[in-house]
């Protein structure tokens, strides 16, 4: 849009004032030759900008595609959502069964078992239920990015669209408006040229570039304060960075929480070592007394 304000203000029309054309009244064939010489740059502008125009409407199919494609990519978001909510919910289950059903069986089988590493096998399999607890975990984490992911398909989209919308307006609307106005300016100038009176041709030639240059100027205001607006709310793009921040603090403070737990863990590992060791050591020294 840029590029093609540039063109329609090369065409030149500011150049057809008192000083190109007027002040050539009365001799009409001087003012003809500045018309001609307008008319053939309005030709090389003309071609200048429909290439323009088409390079707009392959932009507008480009985000035509782009559209469909997030349609996809939203789909494929809602079904991995969906594969997520299965897992976590099967994992959850299965967790519930391992630490309140089959652990205690476990424990139990411990303190009725004479096998000093029969603890240890308990300890690994809690071990491995803990690493099971983190996938799970793992799987909610990723269930929230899908949930974070979901929305921001639908506000890329949604601005594809509204751009879509705009290039489809400056190509049906505004292009075309441009190109009349200038042919209007055109018809207009040679309107005044068939006036008699050099007064009345004067005024009305710059009553015509007046009037002409508000409108255009106008119309080119209106036009680059609609480009400017803006698209998404600031205070949304906020909300989503701090829901985003947020996330990530959280994750962050749930895997120092899990470091701390399993550094704890570790410490009573060898606390239990060591009682094991302590008992053995006992149980053998009374042996041998005996």
């Amino acid at each position: 849009m840029t590029d093609l304000s540039i063109k329609v203000k090369e065409v030149g029309i500011d150049k057809l004032d008192n000083n190109s054309f007027t002040n050539k009244i009365p001799f009409l064939k001087s003012a003809s030759r500045a018309i001609k010489k307008f008319m053939k740059r309005y030709e090389t502008i003309k071609v200048q900008i429909d290439r323009i125009e088409n390079e707009l409407e392959k932009a507008r199919m480009q985000m035509l595609k782009d559209i469909s494609m997030f349609d996809t990519l939203y789909q494929k978001n809602l079904d991995y959502f969906r594969e997520l909510q299965v897992y976590i919910s099967a994992g959850e289950e299965k967790l519930t069964e391992l630490r309140e059903v089959t652990l205690p069986k476990l424990y139990s089988e411990v303190e009725n078992s004479d096998n000093p590493m029969s603890s240890q096998l308990v300890r690994d399999f809690e071990d491995n239920v803990n690493r099971f607890e983190k996938k799970v975990h793992d799987l909610k984490i990723s269930k929230t990015i899908a949930i974070q992911t979901a929305p921001q398909i639908k506000l890329i989209q949604n601005n594809d669209k509204l751009l879509v919308d705009k290039i489809q307006t400056a190509i049906l609307n505004t292009i075309p408006l441009w190109k009349g106005q200038i042919v209007i300016a055109l018809g207009l100038q040679r309107q005044q040229n068939a006036l008699k009176m050099q007064r009345e041709i004067t005024d009305a030639t710059n009553a015509l570039l007046t009037k002409n240059s508000e409108i255009l100027k106008q119309n080119t205001i209106d036009v680059a304060r609609e480009s400017e607006r803006g698209i998404v709310d600031i205070e949304t793009l906020k909300k989503v960075n701090e829901n985003l921040i947020s996330t990530i603090e959280e994750t962050i403070k749930i895997q120092q929480e899990g470091h701390e737990a399993r550094k704890n863990a570790e410490t009573e590992l060898v606390g239990i070592e060591q009682k094991l060791k302590e008992t053995l050591l006992s149980v053998q020294n009374g042996s041998y007394n005996k």
